[in-house]
Formats: structure tokens, C-alpha cells, sequence
């Protein structure tokens, strides 16, 4: 069954270390005849939520003007959602919390989907990789359904193309061909 699969790459540096394991998810995914998109957070406008419940309390869409609402109506028609992003402090990328943050209003509409997490972090250190899972799950906790497919994490890569020959690659591309 072909699913449609949608990428965030939170990672601020094009081709760096955690977006290079989306390109690999990707790069399995294509192959196996899967429908993709790979949406890169730098290349969008996306507003940190003011509050307002305008999204909650009043049910009408964010009055914000950026390119949220088109990521977060992606998120609801994907089947298959890849979180990537690098570890900042042991912690996700920014891009990446502001996303997530956002998805306030819709959150109840993005039901019974797959994720897979994706991370590269400077220290090569299982709990970075769980610690992160944690964070992402703190979103996956509201949502109805979700299904953690995997945790890919390459740990001991911090400058751009140290990711070459990590054992992740191999992981993240095994991962999207097997999805």
C-alpha cells in the first residue's frame, strides 16, 4: 500500500547532519513507491502561537499570516510523519517546538499516524536519543492513535558532513524503504 509520507526537516543548515538522515528516509521512501514531501522549516515563515485561543476556544483558523497552516493541513493528510531534527542543548530544534506549537487548532484531526523521529546530535549518548523521543512524544501524547515507528539518532556528528559513513544512514534509508 503506497502511503503518503511528509519530512520536516527542522535542521537550519540545508544538507547538514540531521537533514541528511531525512534525505536517506526520503531516498528509501521514493524508492519503495511512496508518496513523499520533504518540507525544510528555514525555507518557511513560521510565527511562535501568541495564546490567543482563537485556534481552541472560538474554533477558527490561527489569524496569523505565515506558512503554518499549509504545513499543519499537510500534517493532517500525511499517513506517515518524520520528525528530524538536531539536538540544540539536548533538546529539539526551535524550528521545529515552534512547528509543533502551532499545531494547536488541528491537533485533534491528526489521527492513527505513523512517526519516526529523527536526530543528530555532537555527543554520542543514548539518553540525547531518548530524551529527544521524549520531547516529540510530548506531542504524540495529544494526538489520537500515533504510532512510533522508529527513533533514529546519530550520535558524535556535530560539523556539517561528519554524518558520512554513520551506521544511522543506513538506518534512516532502511527505515523509509520499509515503511
Amino acid at each position: 500500500m503506497t502511503k503518503k509520507v511528509l519530512i520536516l526537516s527542522s535542521s537550519p543548515r540545508r544538507n547538514g547532519n540531521s537533514d541528511t538522515l531525512c534525505n536517506e528516509f526520503m531516498r528509501g521512501a521514493v524508492e519503495s513507491g511512496h508518496t513523499v514531501e520533504k518540507i525544510f522549516l528555514r525555507d518557511k515563515t513560521i510565527h511562535y502561537c501568541t495564546g490567543c485561543s482563537t485556534c481552541s476556544f472560538l474554533q477558527k483558523p490561527c489569524p496569523q499570516k505565515d506558512d503554518a497552516a499549509e504545513i499543519i493541513e499537510k500534517m493532517v493528510a500525511a499517513d506517515v510523519i518524520v520528525l528530524g531534527t538536531p539536538v540544540y542543548f539536548y533538546a529539539i530544534s526551535a524550528q521545529m517546538k515552534t512547528l509543533i506549537d502551532r499545531c494547536c487548532g488541528r491537533y485533534t484531526e491528526m489521527t492513527g499516524k505513523e512517526f519516526y523521529f529523527i536526530s543528530a546530535a555532537a555527543e554520542d549518548d543514548d539518553a540525547i536519543a531518548q530524551r529527544i523521543a521524549d520531547s516529540f512524544q510530548g506531542f504524540l501524547d495529544c494526538l489520537e492513535g500515533p504510532q512510533v515507528k522508529g527513533n533514529i539518532f546519530a550520535g558524535g556528528v556535530w560539523h556539517p558532513g561528519e554524518i558520512a559513513g554513520h551506521p544511522a544512514l543506513a538506518q534512516a534509508y532502511e527505515a523509509g524503504k520499509n515503511l
